[in-house]
């Protein structure tokens, strides 16, 4: 599949669209700019999340933060009452109920992230076990702004940024692959978001707010700190509270709202922290999934040989 295959792929997926072709090698004319996605950003490699499954964890931390926390307290309190035959069974659910909805939850991995390798210049996209990859430097990529019309909302301006992979040792079977949801962006920020990726393949690991090659990671630790956890919610409203304090002068500046919002992020707390454990144990468990023909070109002594190369060695078209 070409680039004109792939504007015509597009302009059927999308229809009447406002598009733009992006290049690993020219600027779009935009900052760099995050869009939320990362998942990993690494001297080596790159990971943006897949769509789905970002609430991962949510039943497990309601049952355990909830019905374990209060299972425990019960166990307490039949303590306190002398009534040693019934803390057993208060225990034996508080546990239950964490392990059984961690389980289920655990069992299936996330979707694999799309990877974007800067030692050999190339991205890996998986789907169902079948690895696909594109070199960078001849990457081909389409940002698409459409509009979605909805009788309670009216028009909603959306933006997708595709990129085209082929399948490894398959080069004829080709996908484009949506890097993050396109609901509520504009063009503006998928060309930054491509900045972003574009400064990280070309000028990286670490760059400033201009896309040049820097020697501090502080830019990237700044843009990715808008990256928040539910876990970091508690965290973040007290900085909030915090830097109002400081501006007020110590006087008058804790809202209803304010205290309203970090009681109600303390009570939810446990339920936050145990929903994120979760997600980070699946999260962990897949990047496992990783055929080793990747994962050893992540390594800093890894091979460097591209995939399109190991494919042209064995005789394919590509």
């Amino acid at each position: 599949m070409d680039l004109k295959n792939l504007i015509a792929q597009a302009a059927s997926k999308y229809g009447n669209t406002s598009n733009v072709v992006l290049k690993a090698s020219e600027s779009t004319g935009q900052p760099p700019c995050e869009l939320f996605i990362t998942d990993e950003h690494t001297e080596n490699y790159l990971t943006l999340q897949m769509a789905g499954d970002a609430d991962r964890g949510g039943i497990t931390g309601i049952a355990a933060g909830v019905g374990s926390l209060a299972s425990i307290a019960l166990a307490f309190m039949m303590i306190i009452k002398g009534r040693w035959d019934l803390v057993g069974l208060c225990i034996f659910l508080a546990a239950a109920m964490f392990l059984i909805p961690f389980y289920f939850e655990t069992r299936k991995p996330l979707p694999l992230p799309v990877l974007f390798n800067r030692r050999t210049k190339e991205v890996y996209f998986d789907q169902n076990g079948d690895l696909y990859h594109t070199p960078w430097d001849n990457i081909q990529a389409i940002a698409c702004e459409f509009q979605m019309t909805s009788i309670y909302t009216g028009g909603i301006n959306n933006a997708s940024l595709e990129i085209l992979v082929k399948r490894l040792g398959d080069p004829d079977n080709a996908l484009m692959v949506s890097l993050g949801s396109p609901m509520g962006k504009t063009l503006d920020m998928q060309k930054g978001f491509w900045e972003y990726i574009r400064s990280y393949m070309n000028n990286g690991p670490w760059f400033d707010e201009n896309g040049n090659h820097a020697e501090s990671d502080e830019f990237i630790k700044k843009t990715l700190s808008s990256n928040i956890r539910p876990s970091d919610f508690l965290g973040y409203w007290k900085k909030t509270i915090t830097d109002k304090k400081v501006k007020s002068g110590h006087s008058n500046y804790l809202t209803a709202s304010d205290a309203f919002m970090l009681i109600g992020h303390l009570i939810f707390f446990p339920t936050n922290a145990i929903q994120d454990f979760t997600y980070n144990y699946v999260q962990r468990k897949t990047r496992n999934l990783w055929p080793k023909i990747v994962t050893e070109r992540l390594h800093q002594d890894g091979p460097t040989l591209r995939l399109i190369d190991l494919e042209r060695e064995r005789g394919f078209s590509v």
